[in-house]
């Protein structure tokens, strides 16, 4: 009975890791013609039946794609709303996730759950308002819209994920660290934060694919073709070089490949992060 009882778990593990390869090689279908497309010639690509590795394979679309419009501009662009972002969003939601879920003081649970209610609202909802106060500012065609907000919050998504995290550490250390002298801030810095750099990092790595990827944002704000961050540069290429399908794809993976890099280095932390999360509220 054992025995029948072991077999069957093993088989049903084998049968779980096929379909989890089976799901794989589905979902990396499209990454992978992207990347052998990006080294054939443009009469190549669509042969039928399909070639999978390219003969020869042409290196040059990469640096003839990339001297094709001012990719560097776009980048060194796309580098800076980055920089501002990520350090506002990390900064400020890990001090108002720490407000909502370490410090007592009246109405707190009342606010924060006003203020989960906006996660409710679509971005095109506030997209009006928001752009007629930053035209009323005088900060359209600037980096202000897409990275002064990251200083006020992050987000409430983020300060809901941090908290959430933060509730699991026993409050314990906290009151160890204040019969010691210490103030509110030293325990974050010192006790908090580093227990929680999983879901720091996971934070760090949603914000950064959000800004890297974000296109809708730039498009509104920017209309200076020297401020175009990478997104909008590669929406502009595209529409220049539609039938130099090697070329865009190209400049696709250029453009998609910091993501990858990110993600993978990342990535122990950021399942940390996602796993811990939510095992207290």
């Amino acid at each position: 009975m054992a025995l029948s009882k072991s077999l069957s778990i093993k088989i049903g593990k084998t049968i779980t890791y096929i379909i989890l390869v089976l799901g794989s090689v589905i979902f990396m279908l499209p990454f992978v013609w992207l990347l052998r497309s990006s080294f054939m010639e443009l009469g190549q690509i669509f042969i039928l039946p399909p070639e999978w590795i390219p003969k020869p394979f042409r290196w040059q679309n990469y640096p003839e794609a990339l001297t094709a419009a001012p990719f560097l501009t776009y980048f060194l662009n796309t580098l800076k709303i980055l920089i501002f972002n990520e350090s506002g969003v990390v900064l400020t939601s890990i001090i108002c996730a720490y407000s909502f879920a370490r410090l007592r003081w009246p109405g707190r649970d009342l606010i924060f759950a006003i203020l989960l209610t906006s996660l409710m609202l679509p971005y095109a909802v506030t997209l009006i308002p928001t752009f007629i106060l930053w035209k009323m500012l005088g900060a359209l065609n600037t980096f202000v819209p897409l990275t002064v907000p990251a200083w006020f919050g992050g987000g409430m998504f983020y300060i809901f994920l941090l908290r959430q995290f933060f509730l699991t550490i026993p409050y314990e250390l906290d009151e160890a660290a204040y019969m010691d002298g210490a103030s509110p801030l030293k325990v974050l810095w010192s006790i908090v934060v580093p227990l929680s750099k999983p879901a720091i990092i996971t934070v760090a790595i949603f914000n950064f694919i959000g800004v890297w990827n974000d296109l809708l944002g730039p498009i509104i704000y920017l209309s200076d073709p020297d401020k175009y961050t990478l997104a909008i540069g590669l929406s502009v290429f595209r529409s220049m070089y539609t039938a130099q399908w090697h070329y865009l794809m190209a400049a696709s993976v250029v453009v998609l490949a910091p993501v990858i890099l990110i993600f993978f280095i990342g990535q122990r932390y950021f399942i940390q992060g996602i796993a811990l999360t939510g095992l207290k509220g």
